[in-house]
Formats: structure tokens, C-alpha cells, sequence
């Protein structure tokens, strides 16, 4: 069985929340504006991406000047600029991405992957581009994509296809990693070399083609 994931642990003291150490029911100052400037560095650095350059040409004294910060506001959350690119186009499609619960891995699988689809279409396609090419020359780049995006859905991704082996739906010897593989890679591929087109239906091709495939019991 996969693990759940863990709780976040730990609370501060109802003094600390209560501002008992300070004026009484006073918020900490200055909690509400370093929101709003984390908020306001994701959406420079997704706009500055789209522009021509890419990553290669995007630099932290940009993002923090299109977004009226100090660059360094920038590292006090971000230590490169690669954490941070990879956060940013995150930020913009974790909600979006999320995999729903309908009872049918298909579909589950299905409605996702057209999600993805849509991202790639939209101009955000663009962000994904710029960290997949220029993650081919810089390391940490990719790396930061992977632990930021790839790692957190692809746990998510874990958990629908579980669901529909405990519903019987998949072979209990199913190879996750492979299923995950064999439907996203296509998604990529196309994205990628424009070999053909990309549209939401191809989702559930793929669909069709690897989740009824395993369905079929081998042949003798």
C-alpha cells in the first residue's frame, strides 16, 4: 500500500497566535506584504519566461525589478533561479493538475492528461519548454523541475492508478512507474517534436490503448 502523506506537525502557542507578547490581536508585521511580494516574484518570473531568451536570459535582477522587490527578497525563498522557475510554473498548475476521484482509473487518468494538455497548449506550454531545453545544459535545472513538479504529481499519479488496482480495475503486479511512462511519454513527445498534433483527445487514445491493454490477460 502506498503511505499517506505525512501531516504537517507543530503549532505555535496560543500566545504567539494571540499576539500576547504584543499588542493584543495585532497580526506580525509585515507577514501579509511578504505574501503578496512571494506572490507578485511567481508571476514576474512566469511572465519574463515567456519572453524571448528563455531561461538562459532570464536573471533574478529582472524578476525582482518587474515585481518591485529587492533581489534580495528573491533568495530569501528561493536559493537559485532554477527552484525558483520550477516553483513558479508550479504555483500556476497545481490546482489545475490535480487528479480526480470519479471511480474509474480511466477516466481519472483520462481527465488529468487532458489537463496537461490544456497547460501545454496555453501559453504556460512555453514555460515548460524553456525548462525542459534548458534543463539539457544546465543540471540543476531539471533537477529543480523534477523535485518541484515531476516528483509531486507523479506521487499524486501513485495514488489513482493504486485505487484502481484496489478496485480491480489494473493487474495487482501492475509496474506504476511503467504505466506512468507509457502515458505521459507520448504527451511529451508530441509537445515536444511537433511530430503531430496535440490535442485533448489524445488523452484518451492513450487511455484506450495502455490502461484497456492491461486489462486483456496474456497471450498463451
Amino acid at each position: 500500500m502506498l503511505q499517506n502523506h505525512i501531516r504537517r506537525t507543530g503549532a505555535r502557542s496560543d500566545d504567539a497566535c494571540n499576539g500576547n507578547h504584543g499588542t493584543p490581536g495585532k497580526r506580525p508585521p509585515g507577514r501579509p506584504r511578504s505574501e503578496e511580494s512571494r506572490q507578485s516574484i511567481l508571476r514576474s518570473t512566469l511572465k519574463l519566461l515567456k519572453q524571448d531568451g528563455g531561461f538562459p536570459e532570464l536573471s533574478i535582477e529582472a524578476i525582482a525589478a518587474d515585481a518591485n522587490v529587492g533581489k534580495a527578497t528573491v533568495y530569501r525563498w528561493w536559493p537559485t533561479k532554477a527552484a525558483l522557475v520550477a516553483d513558479a510554473f508550479f504555483a500556476s498548475a497545481e490546482e489545475e493538475l490535480q487528479f480526480p476521484n470519479t471511480g474509474s482509473v480511466q477516466r481519472d487518468m483520462s481527465l488529468q492528461m487532458r489537463r496537461v494538455i490544456r497547460i501545454f497548449r496555453s501559453k504556460r506550454g512555453k514555460v515548460v519548454a524553456a525548462l525542459l531545453a534548458g534543463g539539457q545544459s544546465d543540471p540543476e535545472l531539471l533537477e529543480a523541475f523534477r523535485e518541484r513538479f515531476l516528483w509531486p504529481k507523479r506521487r499524486q499519479a501513485y495514488q489513482t492508478l493504486q485505487r484502481g488496482i484496489d478496485r480491480g480495475e489494473l493487474p495487482a503486479a501492475s509496474d506504476l512507474d511503467l504505466i506512468l511512462d507509457s502515458l505521459y511519454g507520448p504527451i511529451y513527445m508530441r509537445f515536444l517534436i511537433r511530430h503531430d498534433k496535440l490535442e485533448e483527445g489524445f488523452a484518451d487514445e492513450i487511455c484506450g490503448l495502455v490502461l484497456q491493454g492491461l486489462k486483456r490477460p496474456p497471450q498463451s
